[in-house]
């Protein structure tokens, strides 16, 4: 769960019930399952990012997720400890969705409303800058697919230069 107010803990209880049902290895929200009626509009550029990067998740990893960045989780334990995270801060589900496919986790998405309270916080520092934030993304999901590759689907490398270098159309974002 995130502290910027976007999760609702009364929530937390459903993440829970889902993670003991021993079906699924990560339980994660999103944002963008099913609307809820008072769902607050994300900053387009932030939504537009997110829509980019959870289509190339996917695309590579073949996946069927909605939202990449959503921090309202529930893990199995033993499921977590297969993986080898390192990644700090906002590039982080980039490294734990190519981990998560590699190690075979089960991943289940439930619907969480979405909420910005703020639509004018920054990220700070280069990462204000959507081309750098995009990049840094970028650079993260590429770097872990090749540490990984050995353990994803046929496919998940396929232009994985085109993606680094930034290129709008790369990959799966082109197809």
């Amino acid at each position: 769960m995130d502290c910027d107010e976007q999760h609702e803990p009364e929530e937390i209880p459903r993440f829970v019930e889902a993670a003991r049902a021993g079906t699924h290895d990560v339980i994660s929200g999103s944002r963008y399952l099913r609307p809820f009626i008072d769902n607050h509009s994300p900053p387009e550029n932030r939504r537009s990012i997110n829509a980019r990067m959870t289509k190339e998740i996917n695309c590579r990893l073949g996946l069927s997720i909605t939202d990449a960045f959503c921090g309202f989780k529930a893990y199995r334990v033993g499921a977590l400890a297969r993986l080898s995270l390192s990644v700090e801060g906002y590039a982080f589900p980039m490294q734990f969705w190519v981990q998560s496919r590699a190690a075979g986790l089960r991943i289940r998405e439930l619907p969480v409303r979405l909420i910005y309270n703020d639509a004018t916080r920054t990220f700070g520092g280069p990462l204000d800058d959507d081309g750098v934030r995009l990049g840094h993304y970028r650079d993260v999901l590429c770097a872990e697919i090749q540490r990984c590759a050995d353990r994803l689907p046929s496919g998940a490398c396929d232009d994985l230069d085109a993606l680094q270098a930034c290129g709008n159309n790369a990959g799966c974002a082109g197809r």
